[in-house]
């Protein structure tokens, strides 16, 4: 009798489960990769006319939306940008309302930094989006020069050929969250 009430327990579930993704489609999926402060990177994506999914999965794989992060490193906030980085980008950048001191614990000014130097970066690459990710995360001068050095042709189809490790891994990471967003909300 208990054999017979467990399995009639587990077709009930496997029924209300099945019908709850033909009644949902696609959208619960959402609730596993959520976008927050969608308003700041739809603002700031459209001002230095970045992708905002790119901008959100790189918040994503860095701090995964979580305000106030300070790495090991030193790198602030929810693009985790490195003072040094930020200090040269706020002298470049010419942002009023932006300061070192804001980019940890304010993600609007967070956002729109490391957006407009993801723009910088998109400039620099020619718009080539996988180069952008590693040179985000390795820093412009050291892909420049694995592109220079033949080390990596700065494709999708060859990021098992990233040098570094954690940048390589950095970059999947990336795109797959990037596949993710892309796939799950048709706009931003």
């Amino acid at each position: 009798m208990m054999k017979w009430l467990r399995k009639k327990r587990v077709l009930l579930l496997l029924f209300v489960g099945f019908t709850a993704i033909l009644f949902l489609g696609t959208h619960w999926m959402s609730w596993f990769y959520p976008i927050h402060y969608k308003e700041e990177i739809r603002r700031h994506s459209l001002t230095y006319e970045m992708d905002p999914f790119l901008v959100a999965s790189i918040i994503r794989v860095e701090t995964n939306y979580k305000t106030g992060r300070e790495s090991k490193k030193g790198a602030l906030g929810l693009m985790q940008l490195m003072p040094d980085t930020a200090k040269w980008a706020l002298e470049k950048a010419k942002l009023p309302k932006v300061s070192l001191e804001r980019l940890k614990e304010e993600p609007s000014s967070n956002i729109e930094l490391g957006t407009w130097y993801l723009s910088t970066l998109s400039k620099q690459f020619d718009g080539n989006r996988i180069a952008v990710i590693a040179a985000y995360n390795a820093g412009p001068g050291k892909v420049q020069s694995w592109l220079d050095a033949g080390q990596w042709d700065g494709t999708e189809a060859s990021v098992k050929d990233i040098p570094f490790g954690e940048t390589r891994h950095y970059v999947q990471r990336v795109i797959y969250y990037y596949d993710q967003y892309t796939e799950l909300y048709s706009e931003f």
